[in-house]
């Protein structure tokens, strides 16, 4: 199968899945797809990493979302740079405490807020901001494959049909 051909069925499965419709062997399809398509994908994103860098895990894409993030201290509103099933990162003002959990409401588009809880796994001071990355805590698996869902929505719309 071409990777044009790959694509158009892997798109439909897609739409198929946000809209509920899969049958049991076009869901086992579309998750077999899925895999090929994020393990290529990670392929390409490991030959960017520089030395001493580690790999990602997960699939991670650029994507804005609004984000509160709940401190035991106080609530910050933020916005993403990216994100994976993983975790995601976003800019602060300051660095905050890395022993802290945070309790983390994004707005997804078309759909209810997901509600997470995320500890600081990496801090990256730049010349006006901080680079705050955070790892996801005991994600839900309906969470997750709502978090999945968008990381291939995006990854979809940034392939050209």
């Amino acid at each position: 199968m071409s990777l044009a051909a790959f694509l158009a069925r892997f798109r439909a499965l897609h739409d198929k899945d946000r809209a509920g419709s899969l049958s049991p062997e076009e869901r086992e399809e579309y998750r077999r797809g899925r895999d090929e398509l994020a393990r290529a994908l990670l392929a390409v994103q490991r030959l960017s990493l520089k030395p001493g860098e580690t790999a990602r895990q997960s699939l991670r894409v650029a994507r804005a979302l609004q984000v509160d993030l709940e401190w035991p201290k106080g609530q910050v509103r933020a916005v993403t740079l990216d994100l994976s099933v993983g975790g995601f990162a976003t800019l602060m003002a300051k660095a905050p405490s890395q022993s802290d959990e945070v309790g983390c409401v994004f707005r997804l588009p078309g759909g209810d807020p997901l509600k997470a809880k995320a500890r600081v796994v990496g801090i990256a001071v730049q010349p006006t901001s901080v680079r705050v990355a955070y790892g996801f805590q005991g994600l839900p698996d309906e969470e997750r494959d709502r978090l999945e869902r968008l990381v291939f929505d995006t990854v979809l719309d940034q392939i050209a049909r």
